[in-house]
């Protein structure tokens, strides 16, 4: 739904000059009747749904719009291909859905809980049907250099002269390249039969403030502290935001099992079966579309019990 967003992957994927036939449609995701009219005329195959808010202090700032967002999209998604027979819905979820401390966390966790309850509800082996729509989750942490990733932050601060300001010297944080969290999340739809939860090896975390520092020499300048006053480039730390955790996880309950790929685990984590979930999820939306916030985060809290509101890990 954003115009130069869209412009501009339509016109870098335009550019690689490759046969595929590329069609860029300007919409809202959480549009039902929409995805429904796409779906069909489009004869889709497979849907990766990764059209989430995912910026933690502006969700927290606007949590109706990031629910509607986040939340409702990803029940018109899996209502969508049910109703056309879709053969495979792909969530792309994150390591914040995990123990959120935040409304996006939490709106993820959500999202998963959607994926697994339609999942569940639509297995072939209970409705006798002979169409599947196979739902499964792919969830990891952050992608360097993406949209709204620390990296091009960083980068824009050394070039106006400093200082690089992150939330605290010990946050962690797992990362991932674009190409890699690409391939693997490629590689874990083949992998799916329906209800799984899908996990990337995102190897070891690490310190923001190492990956500052490396940033800073990686540009040719010096670090300026008490050490160098004459240094290039500060680096303050400005104190954790609303909901923001020092550290981040990747497993509910901690046990997963291994794949047949090296780089992908998969876990079996509780849900909420699809008839006693979705009337609330309906309930949300009624409150979400009536600009009900108390409601909706009460609810939100229900559904997603582990969610610490106004906290800070």
């Amino acid at each position: 739904n954003s115009e130069p967003s869209l412009y501009k992957i339509e016109k870098e994927l335009l550019s690689q000059k490759c046969n595929t036939k590329i069609k860029a449609i300007l919409a809202n995701v959480d549009n039902f009747e929409l995805l429904n009219d796409i779906f069909k005329k489009q004869k889709v195959d497979v849907i990766f749904h990764a059209a989430a808010y995912k910026h933690v202090p502006l969700v927290e700032k606007n949590p109706i719009s990031g629910l509607l967002n986040n939340v409702i999209s990803t029940r018109s998604v899996c209502e969508a291909a049910i109703k056309n027979n879709i053969k495979q819905v792909v969530l792309i979820s994150s390591d914040k859905a995990v123990r959120p401390t935040n409304i996006m966390g939490a709106s993820k966790r959500l999202s998963e809980l959607i994926v697994q309850a339609y999942a569940d509800k639509f297995d072939t082996k209970k409705t006798n049907n002979k169409y599947q729509t196979i739902f499964s989750m792919v969830r990891f942490g952050n992608v360097l250099n993406s949209s709204g990733s620390v990296v091009p932050l960083f980068r824009e601060q050394i070039k106006s002269g400093g200082p690089i300001t992150l939330t605290h010297e010990n946050v962690e944080r797992f990362f991932m390249t674009i190409p890699e969290a690409s391939h693997l999340v490629l590689q874990a739809a083949c992998l799916g039969k329906g209800g799984e939860l899908f996990l990337l090896d995102m190897g070891e975390p690490v310190k923001i403030y190492h990956l500052a520092e490396q940033m800073v020499r990686l540009s040719g300048l010096k670090i300026k502290d008490k050490n160098n006053l004459d240094g290039d480039i500060e680096i303050l730390s400005i104190g954790l935001r609303p909901g923001e955790k020092m550290y981040e996880e990747l497993l509910i309950d901690a046990k997963s099992e291994s794949t047949e790929h090296p780089l992908i685990f998969k876990a079996q984590e509780d849900f909420i079966p699809y008839d006693n979930f979705l009337p609330k999820i309906k309930i949300l939306e009624k409150h979400l579309k009536n600009f009900d916030e108390e409601s909706a985060l009460f609810l939100l809290k229900e559904l997603v019990p582990s969610w610490k509101k106004d906290s800070t890990l």
